[in-house]
């Protein structure tokens, strides 16, 4: 795997340990009931429109006015939402310090651009990037190709000396279509590991 120049990572479930069970369980007094309310209510492909770029108060309305009895719960999506941030992924982030000294470093995330300046502010390691794409400020989002395509022409990279570190199986497949060498970040993937397999450690 020598011909690997650039890396570029996901943030959430790679870099940073975000999920809302972290702020809602205490909001519920049966977690069957929390997760009933972001399967159902405040879902992902909920989330995923404000990471697609529309606002935080418009996704939050919508969804107040299709629950009306959740709206209080909605509420807190947003203004609870840094109570979700567990905080970084320490193992991994250390790669990222060890990853700089030889490869470039992009970031390629579905964040909604009003929550990640919060999280930008609060974690140094975002300035180890050399470029970072926020689907939100893009109005694109993964796995759709335009995002990747985006990301190779804005810092002139090439797929086939690019690895694609990502914990949603869907942007794998795109990136890996798209001629990206892949890691898929499960919870007990060891990402070290995976880098020393492929020779870039």
């Amino acid at each position: 795997m020598n011909n690997i120049n650039t890396i570029i990572f996901d943030f959430g479930g790679v870099l940073i340990d975000w999920n809302p069970r972290y702020m809602y369980r205490d909001e519920f007094e049966e977690s069957s009931e929390m997760e009933h309310f972001l399967s159902q209510v405040c879902t992902d492909d909920w989330n995923l429109q404000q990471d697609k770029g529309r606002s935080l108060a418009e996704g939050t309305r919508i969804l107040q006015d299709q629950f009306p009895e959740h709206v209080v719960k909605i509420q807190l999506y947003y203004d609870q939402w840094e109570k979700m941030i567990k905080g970084d992924i320490p193992q991994n982030v250390r790669l990222l310090r060890k990853m700089k000294e030889k490869y470039k470093l992009y970031g390629l995330t579905n964040w909604s651009a009003e929550t990640f300046p919060i999280v930008f502010k609060r974690y140094s390691f975002f300035t180890l990037f050399d470029g970072i794409v926020i689907s939100g400020e893009e109005k694109l989002i993964k796995p759709d190709k335009k995002i990747f395509e985006l990301m190779l022409e804005r810092y002139h990279l090439d797929a086939k000396n690019s690895l694609f570190i990502d914990d949603n199986v869907n942007n794998i497949q795109t990136a890996k279509e798209m001629g990206f060498e892949t890691i898929h970040v499960l919870e007990k993937t060891d990402l070290k590991r995976e880098l020393y397999a492929l020779g870039l450690v």
